[in-house]
């Protein structure tokens, strides 16, 4: 396959060799005009925005991904591959599995566990861990030590369900797993299947162990700062 691909319109070149990963394109948007110096939409096909400027005299994208690892497999794919991306860093929301994780606290994804089918692919004679890449765990574990976040690092649950009716996500957390979101395995995967670079940082967002928090979904799209000035720092 050549470029343009089916999902994404832009040319050889427009993306930078970094692409940060939100899911929502409205917060590809926001990073982009908050963020960004010189921003230019490169892609909107399906309404999945694509923009590259400069932070810091440093040239970054940033992409929305969508909901999903059918949605971050096909994105992830076509930019390692078909655009020749050397990292993507995902910067989402998840649900905190952990009690001593809450509202605005920060989940580095050092592997993720998936209740999921993506690997079958592969025809491997096992199951297969997929986990990040060290290089960029470790620039991101050191600027939020530097910055004073809040942060965790350790495993997460790719979920390919949101309405669980097993609501089986605290056996999870029995083996350590400290949140829960619906992209990483397909992207470490993609990363691990191409010889690329992939991270996953989240901001939590709500929590199975206090109900009573949980962010609105404009706080999610506009508040989460912490999170993507990290992503944009090891860029």
């Amino acid at each position: 396959m050549s470029i343009p691909t089916p999902h994404i319109n832009a040319k050889a070149g427009d993306f930078a060799e970094t692409v940060l990963m939100p899911g929502d394109p409205k917060r590809s948007k926001m990073i982009a005009e908050n963020f960004l110096e010189d921003a230019v939409l490169i892609n909107d096909v399906r309404g999945v925005q694509g923009y590259t400027g400069t932070y810091k005299g440093k040239r970054v994208s940033v992409m929305a991904s969508g909901m999903g690892q059918p949605s971050i497999g096909i994105y992830s794919y076509e930019l390692f591959k078909f655009y020749d991306i050397k990292n993507i860093i995902r910067i989402g929301s998840c649900g905190s599995l952990d009690p001593e994780l809450h509202l605005q606290d920060i989940v580095i994804a050092q592997a993720a566990c998936t209740n999921g089918n993506y690997a079958i692919q592969y025809q491997l004679q096992g199951t297969f861990a997929p986990i990040a890449s060290y290089e960029l765990l470790e620039k991101a574990v050191n600027e939020a030590r530097d910055k004073g976040y809040k942060f965790k690092v350790g495993n997460i649950l790719s979920s390919d369900i949101f309405y669980d009716d097993a609501n089986s996500a605290m056996d999870w957390a029995k083996m350590g797993v400290l949140g829960v979101e619906m992209e990483s395995a397909a992207l470490y995967c993609n990363a691990a299947r191409l010889g690329k670079n992939a991270l996953c940082i989240c901001t939590v967002s709500d929590s199975f162990n206090y109900p009573d928090e949980i962010m609105s979904a404009e706080d999610r799209q506009n508040s989460l700062t912490k999170m993507i000035e990290l992503a944009l720092e090891i860029a």
